[in-house]
């Protein structure tokens, strides 16, 4: 019979019967299918060393059924100094098309440290590979690369959203092929460390407005996100506050966003996409970063000690699950993200 409707944080299995692996992700639209592609984690168990095992690919005309595609750029297991190794932190796929050069372009951001992240740069034909590297350790404007988004103006110009590690957002234009950055860029929302700095950077354009979604600092574990909007692609842009208003857990609905698309065939429906990574300990409800939440957002602020951060991660996240639900926009201009046990797309235009 097959999905008629997504169901929040509930395991979603491909039309295999297979747990889905494809996080960190994104959606692109091609010639009238749906691809979601994203992180592979079916192999990290959080004891093996294996941080990814290539950049996996998924299909759909209904948004509901996946088909596995396969994986369409591999992890290089039998070279360690590839960044696609699978014991490199390879996170958050993100491909765009050039409508000039006919080409596929795959960003992908390697943490080779806590302090070194950088970028690897790969093209293709078609948006299934096969994928050829063509930049390798790429720090763009010579800084740290944290979590990003591309995003293609109607008019072929390319942008580049990531969080400068640890300090604040980038948006710097990209070369005409896709596959560096000009030097022209802005900065945004500048804070003093994790885990106010944000990440997790989602953009996306509705009537005339630039949209930013993004997650604070803190690992795998959840935490409030944050909508800022703006009238152009390089800002300013004005903070709106949390979407997750009915959020009491501060948690995002125990969730981290990997980015935001609109479904082709409506009229205003803008899914949001997250991944709940560590679905097993939402019981346990992470007493460390409980107490780090009270003293930023409690009544009575305190200092935290960040050094802590890590101390009961647990990052098997080959279980990892998915949080899609609809954007809802208000008349004031905030966003809003509800929480829905179940939706589907027929209950919009």
């Amino acid at each position: 019979m097959g999905n008629k409707a997504f169901y929040p944080g509930q395991t979603w299995l491909d039309t295999e019967g297979k747990r889905i692996q494809a996080h960190g992700g994104s959606v692109i639209y091609v010639d009238g299918i749906y691809y979601w592609y994203g992180e592979n984690k079916e192999k990290t168990d959080g004891k093996n060393g294996i941080w990814h095992w290539g950049v996996k690919c998924y299909k759909s005309t209904d948004l509901y059924n996946w088909e596995d595609c396969g994986i369409i750029i591999p992890p290089e297991p039998d070279d360690i100094n590839s960044s696609l190794h699978p014991t490199k932190c390879v996170d958050r796929p993100h491909i765009i098309y050039n409508k000039q050069t006919k080409k596929y372009v795959c960003w992908l951001k390697v943490m080779n440290t806590y302090d070194i992240q950088s970028q690897t740069i790969l093209t293709a034909d078609h948006i299934l590979g096969p994928y050829t590297k063509v930049r390798e350790g790429l720090r763009p404007l010579g800084m740290n690369g944290g979590d990003f988004d591309l995003v293609v103006a109607p008019d072929g110009k390319a942008y580049y959203y990531f969080e400068r590690v640890h300090s604040e957002t980038i948006c710097a234009d990209l070369t005409e092929d896709y596959t560096d950055v000009t030097g022209y860029y802005t900065t945004h929302f500048p804070r003093v460390h994790p885990p106010y700095v944000r990440e997790a950077t989602a953009h996306f354009y509705r009537k005339g407005k630039h949209y930013l979604l993004t997650s604070g600092t803190t690992g795998y574990l959840p935490n409030p996100s944050e909508i800022a909007v703006a009238d152009t692609w390089h800002g300013p842009y004005t903070v709106l506050g949390n979407p997750h208003v009915d959020d009491k857990s501060q948690t995002s609905f125990h969730s981290q966003i990997s980015s935001v698309f609109k479904v082709e065939g409506k009229k205003d429906l803008y899914i949001a996409c997250a991944d709940r990574w560590l679905p097993n300990n939402m019981d346990k409800e992470y007493s460390i970063y409980r107490e780090m939440f009270e003293c930023i957002y409690g009544d009575e602020k305190k200092e935290f000690d960040f050094s802590r951060m890590g101390e009961e991660v647990v990052q098997n996240t080959s279980i990892a699950n998915y949080v899609w639900l609809p954007l809802k926009f208000r008349e004031d201009g905030m966003v809003l993200i509800e929480w829905r046990d179940s939706w589907s797309l027929d209950e919009f235009e």
